[in-house]
C-alpha cells in the first residue's frame, strides 16, 4: 500500500507499531504543517519552533513504541497537546521563578500579576494560576481561607480578620503559614513557577 492518503491515522499508528516506519512519515507529513504552526504561533522563533516540533515527534515515537497511546481516532489533538506541553515546560525553564535576595521567601503571588502578555505569557500564567490554585486545596483550613480572602477577594487583613473572627494578627499569622507552606508544597512536588 503506496498511497495511504486515504489511510486513517489509526491504522498508519497501528502500521508504525507493528513495524512499518514509513507509515509515521505519512502521519508526520500529513499533521505537520498544523503542528508546526501552532507551536511557530506561540514562540515566534522558526528555529525554536523546529526543536520543538522535533521533540514532539520525538515524544509520539516514544510513546507509540512503549504501547502507551490510547486515544483512538484523536491523534491529531493529542499530538497538539504534547506540542502545547513541551512549548510551555521550555518557557518554564527558560523563566524561573525569582527569589528575593538573602531571603528563603518569595510572594507567589507576586509572580502572579497582571503584565502585558504575549501568547506564551497568558499560557504560562494560566498554567501557573492552575498549579496555584490546585497546591491551595491541600492548605489547613484556615490558611487556605485566609489566602483565598486576601488574594482572590482582595480583602484588607483588618476585613479578614473581622469576617474570620480573629485578631489582624492571627489573619497575618496565617497568611505567612499559607505561603511558608505553599512553598513548601512548591518544592515538595517540584513545580516551577514562572513569569
Amino acid at each position: 500500500m503506496n498511497d495511504r492518503t486515504a489511510t486513517s491515522d489509526q491504522e498508519l499508528i497501528r502500521l508504525f507499531i507493528s513495524g512499518d516506519h514509513q507509515s509515521l512519515e505519512y502521519l508526520i507529513n500529513r499533521h505537520q504543517r498544523k503542528i508546526f504552526s501552532y507551536i511557530m504561533l506561540i514562540v515566534k522563533d522558526k528555529h525554536l519552533a523546529e526543536d520543538i516540533f522535533q521533540d514532539t515527534f520525538i515524544k509520539i515515537i516514544n510513546t507509540l513504541r512503549a504501547g502507551a497511546y490510547n486515544e483512538e481516532g484523536k491523534f491529531l489533538p493529542w499530538a497538539m497537546r504534547i506540542a502545547h506541553n513541551l512549548t510551555i515546560d521550555f518557557f518554564r525553564k527558560s523563566k524561573r521563578m525569582p527569589f528575593k535576595e538573602n531571603s528563603e521567601e518569595y510572594d507567589l503571588f507576586e509572580t502572579l500579576r497582571i503584565y502585558e502578555e504575549n501568547i506564551e505569557d497568558r499560557m504560562i500564567t494560566g498554567q501557573i494560576h492552575n498549579d496555584v490554585r490546585r497546591l491551595i486545596e491541600h492548605l489547613p483550613e484556615e490558611q487556605k481561607e485566609v489566602l483565598k480572602m486576601r488574594h482572590y477577594n482582595n480583602m484588607s487583613f483588618k476585613e479578614i480578620a473581622n469576617e474570620t473572627d480573629v485578631s489582624i494578627n492571627t489573619a497575618l499569622g496565617r497568611m505567612r503559614y499559607a505561603l511558608i507552606n505553599l512553598r513548601k508544597l512548591i518544592q515538595e512536588k517540584n513545580i516551577i513557577l514562572t513569569r
